[in-house]
């Protein structure tokens, strides 16, 4: 079986950790959040297309591997 990258589906959105999170409540003034960014928004919405389409790769790839697991007589060669 092949190994698949995973790729993220929230490429615009910060992905803070549990003290990262924490800290956030504290910060009322919103000094804390950083975002990923590009230079333009053609960037932006190119980068988070590819990576959504790419999601979508990765679940049909996983589910096809897990039905021909269940029906291993009616899978098509691969």
């Amino acid at each position: 079986m092949k190994k698949i990258n995973k790729t993220k589906t929230f490429y615009l959105f910060a992905e803070p950790s549990f003290i990262e999170g924490f800290a956030r409540i504290i910060d009322i003034g919103g000094t804390l959040s950083i975002y990923n960014y590009s230079d333009t928004e053609e960037e932006s919405d190119s980068l988070a297309i590819k990576n959504d389409w790419l999601q979508v790769g990765q679940d049909l790839s996983k589910a096809i591997t897990i039905y021909e697991s269940k029906f291993p007589t009616l899978s098509v060669g691969r």
